[in-house]
């Protein structure tokens, strides 16, 4: 990481990783509509106060949030992420898969470990290291966060590393939950496999899975 502190939230040009800097400048001279930047966070109705579960992805989509600027927002992750919001209760209004829907949230916010897009939506573990202090940032920023929803493996380690927790002692599992300190008191860290459209075309994820650790998660919040 870098050695201040960074804020909750990376301005959209961030400079710290060159590799992913020059990705984005190259999708910027091939699709300059795109919005090619650090993805800002997605935060429910009333702001920071009101969240009690932070869903915490990998990276954005090259053609989902790095194209839209919201996370999860035009690609088949976020079909089946938002679809399990609204279900369970926790968002409200119609997903079209654009920023400018009538989407809201209720108690969640949804981020990426890594803010910017990776090439071939792999980041290396120096660009996870440095955006790990956006992340450590944006839960201290929630002062009454409780639980975490991590997508992926790679995003469970960087939360855990995060938090100062050791990877080693909470492996990663679906709906595998842990009981950490976090920033602003107690947090439960639930775990999923990513809701990538690999993942449920191989069968790894099903909807039904995928609920089921969602629901977990905002039972662990509180909401």
């Amino acid at each position: 990481m870098t050695g201040k502190a960074l804020p909750p939230e990376a301005p959209p040009d961030c400079p710290l990783c060159p590799r992913l800097v020059a990705f984005r400048e190259a999708n910027e001279a091939a699709h300059p509509e795109w919005f090619n930047g650090a993805v800002p966070s997605f935060a429910p109705e009333g702001g920071e106060e009101f969240v009690r579960l932070l869903i915490i992805g990998l990276a954005p989509g090259l053609q989902g949030a790095n194209k839209t600027g919201r996370p999860f927002t035009g690609d088949y992750a976020g079909d089946l992420l938002y679809a399990t919001l609204i279900e369970s209760g926790l968002a409200s209004g119609p997903y079209e898969r654009r920023p400018d829907d009538a989407l809201t949230l209720r108690g969640v916010m949804v981020t990426n470990a890594v803010r910017c897009v990776p090439p071939q939506n792999k980041p290396t573990a120096q660009e996870a290291n440095t955006c790990r202090g956006y992340l450590q940032a944006r839960m201290a920023a929630l002062p009454n966060l409780r639980a975490l929803l991590c997508l992926g493996k790679i995003s469970h380690d960087s939360t855990l590393r995060a938090l100062g927790a050791r990877v080693a002692s909470h492996p990663f599992g679906h709906e595998a939950s842990y009981d950490l300190q976090g920033p602003n008191g107690p947090l439960t860290l639930v775990s999923s496999y990513h809701c990538s459209r690999y993942n449920t075309n191989t069968g790894v994820l099903t909807e039904a899975m995928f609920d089921s650790a969602v629901r977990r998660a905002k039972s662990a919040a509180g909401l």
